[in-house]
């Protein structure tokens, strides 16, 4: 499996669940992602993003998205996305 860096979360919303993540790659829904910060990583599959409280199928270098995830990150976390 190979991971390519595509982002680092910027925030996250604790109650809700959601990561921001400020894209340095291109990412669209049904993707595999990884965060990673030192010995701490959880991997998801993107189920679903949204930009400004829009949902969109797909973000790119540049953009921040917020992504639902099912366990807690912080800020500054790298995001990776996992290729077979």
């Amino acid at each position: 499996m190979e991971e390519k860096e595509i982002g680092k979360v910027i925030h996250y919303f604790d109650k809700a669940g959601v990561a921001v993540v400020r894209l340095s790659g291109a990412l669209k829904t049904g993707d595999t992602i990884k965060f990673k910060r030192a010995d701490d990583e959880f991997t998801e599959t993107v189920s679903s993003m949204q930009v400004d409280h829009a949902p969109v199928s797909s973000g790119k270098s540049g953009d921040e998205v917020a992504i639902k995830i099912s366990q807690k990150t912080k800020e500054g976390v790298h995001v990776y996305k996992v290729e077979e």
